[in-house]
Formats: structure tokens, sequence, C-alpha cells
């Protein structure tokens, strides 16, 4: 599991065919007045699924939520093993207590190693498909767009997607 973000809502550059006497140009100018959004995402190895929340902020409290829907997810006596980064709310005591009574085990990433986490490669075609040439208007666009596309990442139809290239 790890966090994606910060998410923000403004214009992102990207990649466009635009017929060339009305191109669609990024706005240069807007305004940060929505703050910012993070995503909460867990990898599935063993089914190759990807589960998010999109979240105002990623304290303790939130990293907690989403692993109690995390755990409703799979049977109780299922031991869930996480992978997750030295990010502090993952250490947190109450995290730890709740995680230890409800059959979850956390392994961390070395320092600066969070590259060994399974599911970094997974945020790549997420911002390619989902953030890349956008300009939504408000933090509600972002995220159901961020879980349409994880409902469609997590179907049957993208395992069977050949894109003609992605970066």
């Amino acid at each position: 599991m790890d966090e994606f973000g910060p998410i923000e809502v403004r214009p992102c550059a990207g990649q466009n065919w635009c017929p060339k006497k009305k191109p669609d140009r990024q706005p240069a100018t807007y305004t940060r007045t929505h703050g910012i959004r993070h995503l909460l995402a867990a990898y599935d190895l063993k089914d190759d699924k990807l589960y998010g929340t999109v979240q105002k902020h990623k304290t303790n409290k939130e990293f907690l939520q989403f692993l109690k829907q995390l755990r409703r997810k799979y049977n109780p006596k299922i031991t869930l093993f996480i992978v997750c980064d030295n990010f502090g709310p993952h250490k947190k005591s109450n995290v730890v207590t709740w995680a230890t009574k409800n059959n979850i085990e956390f392994f961390y990433t070395p320092t600066n190693a969070s590259w060994l986490n399974k599911i970094e490669p997974q945020f790549n075609p997420l911002k390619g498909d989902v953030l890349r040439n956008s300009n939504y208007e408000n933090h509600d666009e972002i995220a159901d767009a961020i879980h349409k596309w994880l409902f469609f990442r997590n179907s049957k139809r993208y395992r069977n997607f050949v894109p003609s290239s992605r970066n």
C-alpha cells in the first residue's frame, strides 16, 4: 500500500491532437483555492487488483479507515501482509494495535527504497490516463475520475487492453 499525491485542481499538460484552427490549449493561469487531496491505495498482487480512496489528509486516521475498508474485502481468517513505507502514520500505536487484532501484518520498505514496493509502478498508468492532459473543475471530479479508472483497471477489459504506448 502507498499514498499518491498531492493531487491538485490545476491544469495538467499532456499530449493531444487538435484542429489547427482551434487548438485545445492549457490555461495559462489558475488559482489554487481548492487545497490538495491524497490517494490511499493498496495493490493485491495475487489478484492484480488496485484499490484506493481519495482523502483530504493522509494521517493515521485516514490510514486506519482505509485499512478497515481493505480488511472488509477479505476473509478475516486470511492474514493480510501489507508492504508500506516508513511514513509515520503507518507506525502509530492505534494503527498497529488495530492491525494486530485484525490479522494484518506490516512490512516496511527500507528508507529511500520505496521503489521496492510493487504498488509504485501502478501509479504511472493512473497519472497518464487520469491526470495528464486534464483540467478538472474540482476535487470531486478528480476523485470520480480516479475511482472510474480503478474500476476499469480492475476489470477484464483492462487486462485485454493493449495501449499503443504508455508513458
